[in-house]
């Protein structure tokens, strides 16, 4: 089988630029900071298994041990990612004795993933 690529439908057939357009656009630009801030973000939940992690904890607030059995990994592997998804401020954990049981730091990762899942289903 041969697929024919046409390198042509995405983008314009002549070369314009609309200045009021391109002037809006770049007045109201993130700056660059903000960009790699939000660009990391979905970077780290761009990883099934964080995902997976993020989901079990909309539900419910676990302990490592708990989301390494909910979602058949390593306790291991659950810490390094929980550290990850720390680190970006995605999730807080409190202590309980020896127990460290992990949450969702806000409500505004609950809403991206609802968005997410929004579109996924559409």
């Amino acid at each position: 089988m041969i697929f024919i690529i046409d390198n042509h439908i995405d983008r314009c057939e002549v070369s314009c630029i609309h200045p009021k357009q391109v002037e809006y656009a770049r007045s109201n630009m993130l700056d660059d900071d903000t960009v790699l801030s939000l660009a990391n973000i979905f970077k780290t939940l761009g990883d099934a298994t964080r995902m997976k992690i993020i989901y079990s904890l909309m539900l419910r607030e676990l302990c490592v041990c708990d989301i390494a059995a909910v979602i058949n990994a390593s306790e291991s592997s659950v810490s390094h990612h929980l550290r990850l998804l720390r680190t970006q401020k995605i999730v807080k954990f409190r202590r309980d004795g020896k127990v460290l049981y992990y949450s969702l730091d806000d409500d505004h990762i609950v809403s991206l993933i609802k968005e997410g899942l929004d579109h996924v289903n559409e």
